[in-house]
């Protein structure tokens, strides 16, 4: 799974380098920039961010301070990090939920890019359901974690 999930970031870096390229060359040498570049970046760029949720998740490999679970060792180390699990879980159900809630407004106005009229709900709707794949996927880890 991660490697799917990397392929898929990594192809969609890849579109965005492409993109701005053929944006910049195209703006200062034909003096004809490509129709909706910053929309399509701005997709792409959010598309990298929450594909990369799970993928973080699957590794338990998010931003973590370890000033204070540094000095901690067994039982108390493991239910900080169940307890720290469970509470980056919720946030990213959280997020997640309120995100969709979002792109149901946007559905409610079909809410569009402004260039190329690409609709915005369903990159909503993704990006929502990637929070809560992330948050679920948080949770499993821990718990395969803690039986180890």
């Amino acid at each position: 799974m991660r490697l799917v999930i990397g392929v898929l970031c990594a192809i969609c870096l890849i579109a965005m380098m492409g993109l701005t390229v053929a944006d910049v060359l195209g703006r200062y040498i034909m003096n004809a920039p490509v129709p909706g570049a910053t929309e399509l970046t701005e997709l792409l760029l959010a598309a990298v961010v929450f594909m990369g949720l799970p993928a973080a998740s699957i590794d338990a490999d998010h931003i973590a301070v370890d000033i204070v679970t540094s000095r901690l060792s067994g039982l108390r180390a493991k239910i900080l990090d169940l307890l720290i699990a469970v509470v980056s879980a919720a946030v990213l159900a959280l997020v997640g939920w309120r995100i969709w809630i979002v792109g149901d407004q946007i559905a409610g106005y079909a809410g569009t890019t402004p260039t190329l009229k690409l609709p915005l709900a369903p990159v909503a709707y993704a990006s929502a359901a990637l929070c809560i794949i992330a948050a679920v996927v948080t949770l499993a880890v821990a718990a395969r974690h803690r039986r180890a």
